[in-house]
C-alpha cells in the first residue's frame, strides 16, 4: 500500500428493533509492524487469527491476496461494535419518543403498547410482540423528514444516558473493534456496518464514532418519499417498512448496496448467521468469520443461549464447523470501553 493512498476511514433482529473519526488517511501498510495495532487485544488465538488473515490477504504474491477494492469488511452493531443490553438503544430511543410525544397523545393512557411504555410495563410491552414494537417505531420514526428524523437522533444521543454505565450510548463502543475497523482500514479494507438497526438511526453518529461513513452503513429502512416543502425538497418518512437487514435479509442487504461478497464478517448473533454464511462459506481466498461471544458480566454483560437475553444458538454451533473465530470478551479484551 502507497503512503498516498487515502482511506476513507432492532432496528429489526428477532421480531425487535434492532459510531473513530472522520477518517482520510495516509497509511503505509509498514506502520503496522513498528507497534501493536490491537492494543485492547489480550495476546490469544483470536487476536493471532486476526493478523493472520490480514497479513495473508495483504502480502503480494500470496496465494490469498486480495487487491484493495475486493478487501471488503462487514460489521453487525449492536452487541457487536457497541452495547445491546438490556435493551437495544435503538429501543430506548423509540421508549422515550413516545414519551416525549404522549403529551400530544392523551388516547395513549389507555392504548397498548402505549400504554406500558408510559407505565414502564416492560412485560406487558414485550408481550406485544412484533407488531407492538413495529406500531411504535411507525409513530416514533415516520412522520417527518430525513433531516428533522437526523437532528432527534443526534439531539437524543447528546443527552440520553445508559442506565447501567451512566455515559453517553456512543462512549459504550468497544474499543477493541474500534481498534480493529481502523487495523483493517490501515492496511486496504473497506469497512461496511450491516445491521439489524435502522440505516436512518445510525448514519449521523456511525462515523464520529467508528470511522464509518453514512454510505457504508447498510440498516433497515422505513418508506421515504419525494416531496417539495415550502420550495424546499425533502424526503418524508412513511409509516411503512421498506427493508428488514436481519438474518436472511443481511445477505440481500450486502448485495444490493455493497455490490461485492466480503472477505470478513463480524457478528455475535443467530441474525449474523446468513451474513457469516454469504461470507465464508465461498472457499478461497482466505476468509474471515468471527463471533463476538458476550461472556463477562463484570465489565460488560455475560449471556447467550443459556439466557432470557441469549440468541446466540445456532451461530455458535455452526462456528467449529465452518472454522469461525469466536471472541471470548473476558479472555481475548484487555477492556472493553474507551476510558
Amino acid at each position: 500500500m502507497q503512503v498516498t493512498r487515502r482511506d476513507l476511514l432492532k432496528w429489526t433482529r428477532h421480531g425487535t428493533l434492532a459510531i473513530g473519526l472522520s477518517t482520510t488517511m495516509a497509511t503505509p501498510t509498514v506502520a503496522w509492524a513498528q507497534s501493536d495495532p490491537l492494543p485492547s487485544w489480550s495476546d490469544t488465538a483470536p487476536k493471532a487469527a486476526i493478523v493472520s488473515f490480514v497479513e495473508k490477504v495483504t502480502k503480494q504474491g500470496s496465494p490469498d491476496f486480495v487487491r484493495e477494492p475486493e478487501r471488503i469488511a462487514v460489521f453487525d452493531n449492536d452487541g457487536t461494535l457497541w452495547v445491546e443490553h438490556p435493551m437495544y438503544t435503538q429501543l430506548a430511543f423509540a421508549l422515550d419518543r413516545v414519551k416525549a410525544l404522549a403529551p400530544q397523545h392523551p388516547e395513549w393512557k389507555n392504548v397498548q403498547p402505549f400504554k406500558a411504555v408510559l407505565e414502564g410495563d416492560m412485560k406487558t410491552l414485550a408481550g406485544s410482540g412484533e407488531k407492538g414494537l413495529l406500531e411504535l417505531i411507525m409513530v416514533t420514526h415516520a412522520g417527518m423528514t430525513t433531516g428533522e428524523f437526523q437532528k432527534i437522533v443526534t439531539d437524543w444521543l447528546s443527552t440520553a444516558r445508559d442506565p447501567r454505565f451512566k455515559r453517553p450510548y456512543t462512549e459504550l463502543v468497544y474499543q477493541p473493534m474500534v481498534e480493529l475497523l481502523s487495523y483493517l482500514r490501515g492496511n486496504g479494507f473497506k469497512t461496511f456496518i450491516v445491521s439489524g438497526g435502522g440505516v436512518e438511526f445510525m448514519r449521523p453518529w456511525t462515523e464520529k464514532a467508528y470511522g464509518v461513513p453514512p454510505e457504508q452503513v447498510v440498516g433497515s429502512s422505513i418508506k421515504t418519499e419525494f416531496k417539495m416543502q415550502d420550495d424546499t425538497p425533502t424526503l418524508y418518512r412513511l409509516p411503512e417498512l421498506n427493508f428488514i437487514d436481519d438474518k436472511a435479509g443481511k445477505p440481500v442487504g450486502i448485495n444490493q448496496q455493497i455490490g461485492r461478497r466480503p472477505i470478513a464478517a463480524f457478528g455475535n448473533s443467530d441474525g449474523d448467521l446468513e451474513m457469516l454464511q454469504w461470507t465464508t462459506m465461498v472457499g478461497a481466498p482466505a476468509r474471515l468469520g468471527i463471533l463476538v461471544h458476550h461472556t463477562d458480566a463484570d465489565r460488560e454483560y455475560a449471556y447467550d443461549r443459556k439466557t432470557e437475553f441469549g440468541r446466540l444458538d445456532k451461530a455458535l454451533d455452526a462456528a467449529p464447523i465452518a472454522g469461525w473465530t469466536v471472541i471470548d470478551m473476558k479472555a481475548d479484551w484487555k477492556q472493553i470501553f474507551k476510558n
